[in-house]
């Protein structure tokens, strides 16, 4: 992945030199699980050597238009690499103007790993395999494999897991495409993998 740098310090780098960390702002819907989750890839060695990441909550758990239009402001500052967009679809009842926010971060470079119908199914892919259809408050039941009692998780649980819920998701997502199954309606699904895969990519 080639790093974007719109200003600040050039990219040079001499013989023997730790490379230049990237910087990529995650913005989190949830309060809970999502950064918890984060939080535990930044403690990573191998994403420690390459990437800085930081997390930005929405103080009044804002939808994912409000997300992705502060991650669209977030972008231009020229020493932010990646703004990424954490957010649900939720079931039965969607978020609020969900094609608005997919088609702004389009436009502005914003990238987002949207769960749906929840962030639960991405815990859930750790576990097993899940390809039938689920409620937002299922998916939440069913995704206390971990036995934990709330939202909050212990990732340190879940990042021996990771490779597994990766292929399990990309595998979801390619069912859908194969069906012709389009956003909100791709319902399970989860786009966390590209998320890891954009922060375990060496800097270069």
């Amino acid at each position: 992945m080639s790093i974007r740098r719109r200003g600040g310090k050039p990219l040079g780098r001499s013989a023997g030199k730790r490379p230049e960390l990237r910087t990529i702002v995650v913005f989190c819907e949830g309060k809970n699980s999502e950064p918890d989750y984060v939080n535990g890839l930044k403690r990573l060695p191998e994403i420690v050597r390459n990437t800085a990441l930081n997390i930005e909550i929405h103080p009044k758990q804002g939808t994912p238009l409000t997300l992705v239009k502060m991650a669209a402001e977030r972008i231009k500052d020229p020493e932010v690499d990646e703004c990424w967009c954490l957010f649900d679809v939720e079931w039965s009842q969607h978020h609020p103007h969900l094609a608005e926010a997919a088609d702004l971060a389009a436009r502005t470079g914003v990238r987002l790993a949207v769960s749906n119908p929840c962030f639960e199914i991405w815990l859930i892919l750790h576990h097993v395999d899940h390809t039938q259809f689920l409620e937002t408050g299922k998916a939440e039941s069913e995704s206390r494999l971990d036995g934990r009692k709330n939202k909050s998780i212990d990732a340190a649980a879940y990042m021996p897991l990771r490779k597994m819920a990766v292929e399990r998701a990309a595998a979801l997502e390619k069912r859908h495409i194969r069906d012709g199954t389009r956003f909100p309606g791709d319902n399970p699904s989860s786009g966390m993998f590209r998320f890891l895969a954009a922060i375990e990519a060496p800097a270069g």
